[in-house]
């Protein structure tokens, strides 16, 4: 069925929204205010829309300047078609949104902070590599065909300098696993860059491969069914590739809001659950607050015991099974991954709400990458009241949104 739409609104995954007959229709690579004819595919509830022609353009829709966006329909990104300010607006909604329909929560649409650079922002870039023969392929997967990847030649929104490194990655790619498909990620950082490969059994020639690619300061490779072990490093380079944001600019945006937000509430102690290396709790420990850290991931541990004093408490473990024995404390800051907090967590927030006055209630400053599940966490929060609701651009010219919420103990929205 072809149909003529019109774009009112940009949905969680980046595709315009339209009605037709009833059902609603998700469109990918359309701007609020066109008006575009599509092929409609019937999903059940909702539908898909396939663009055959934008019939009247949005004054959000600019031309993307990135050579993929189009030609390969990349997937990658998924707002390169809009300005910058549309984009923010609609990732404002996105929050808003998902607050109101999953969390039933009655808030307004959150400013988001602009990142300090719209290009060239990422330090961190992942590919699929794929066996051509006796040559590799490496790249990202168009939106509409995930099973498929085309070749990267460019990535406007990653820094040059990584995307160089995967282009002398691929000209030593003789030297790879002998295997059909393979994974890698590239960062870079104040030490140099890092590669990260994902799958093969056996890696016989890792040593010419990292001696091909000089511009490397360390080799990791996780096996198939595996553990992340590190090949090879070069001189002082620090070998350990902890999780860090991708966007370094609006990331220190972020911590220092967090930081001053919770600051604001003067506590005697905070945990810091979802941790990683302890960023936020080395600042608030310098600012004389009693810190404690939750993380999982072992190497991130070891760094956070380096850098805070022996006054701190750093735990090792899962969030849902260690936090309870953190409590009681003045506040909780909350880094989950995209999956959100284990129902342990908010259950255990929840009930510290019970206590009485020997249980201290809580501030929560919950950091989410995704808006669909932090709202499913503040409804199973039912007595924390929003004290502040704000977003982040770490991911321009993608659908994706950072979103920090202050929560203080109370019934309300």
């Amino acid at each position: 069925m072809i149909a003529d739409l019109d774009i009112t609104a940009i949905a969680a995954g980046g595709d315009g929204v339209a009605r037709h007959e009833g059902l609603v229709v998700f469109v990918p690579r359309t701007a609020p205010g066109d008006r575009v004819r599509a092929e409609i595919v019937p999903k059940g509830r909702f539908a898909q829309g396939r663009l055959r022609e934008v019939t009247r353009r949005s004054p959000q829709r600019i031309r993307p300047p990135c050579r993929h966006y189009e030609r390969d329909k990349c997937g990658g990104c998924q707002l390169q078609h809009l300005t910058y300010d549309a984009q923010r607006e609609a990732k404002g909604v996105i929050v808003r949104d998902a607050l109101v329909r999953i969390g039933n929560r009655g808030v307004e649409p959150p400013y988001v902070h602009p990142s300090p650079r719209e290009w060239h922002y990422r330090n961190k870039l992942t590919l699929a590599l794929r066996r051509s023969g006796e040559s590799w392929i490496a790249g990202l997967h168009p939106y509409d065909a995930p099973g498929r990847i085309f070749p990267l030649e460019e990535c406007p929104i990653t820094e040059h300098s990584v995307v160089a490194t995967w282009h002398a990655i691929m000209a030593a790619s003789r030297w790879l696993p002998h295997e059909s498909e393979l994974r890698g990620a590239v960062r870079t950082s104040d030490d140099g860059a890092s590669f990260v490969l994902e799958g093969g059994r056996r890696w016989a020639h890792h040593p010419e491969f990292f001696q091909a690619v000089p511009g490397l300061g360390s080799l990791w490779w996780i096996p198939e069914g595996g553990k992340r072990r590190l090949m090879q490093s070069r001189g002082d380079f620090n070998p350990t590739p902890a999780f860090a944001q991708v966007n370094p600019g609006i990331a220190e945006k972020l911590r220092d809001y967090v930081i001053e937000r919770v600051m604001a509430h003067r506590p005697a102690s905070v945990v810091e659950a979802y941790a990683g290396e302890g960023e936020l709790a080395i600042a608030l420990q310098a600012r004389g607050v009693e810190v404690t850290t939750i993380e999982l991931d072992g190497d991130a541990v070891a760094r956070t015991r380096a850098s805070l004093s022996s006054s701190a408490r750093v735990i090792e473990g899962r969030v849902e099974e260690q936090l309870h024995s953190a409590l009681p404390t003045d506040a909780v800051i909350l880094n989950p991954p995209r999956n959100g907090l284990h129902q342990l967590v908010t259950d255990l927030l929840s009930a510290a709400l019970l206590g009485g006055e020997s249980h201290p209630h809580p501030a929560l400053f919950y950091i989410s990458c995704d808006a669909a599940t932090l709202a499913r966490d503040l409804r199973r929060l039912p007595n924390y009241t929003i004290a502040s609701l704000v977003g982040f651009d770490m991911f321009p010219q993608t659908a994706h949104v950072e979103t920090v919420c202050e929560l203080v103990p109370g019934q309300g929205i």
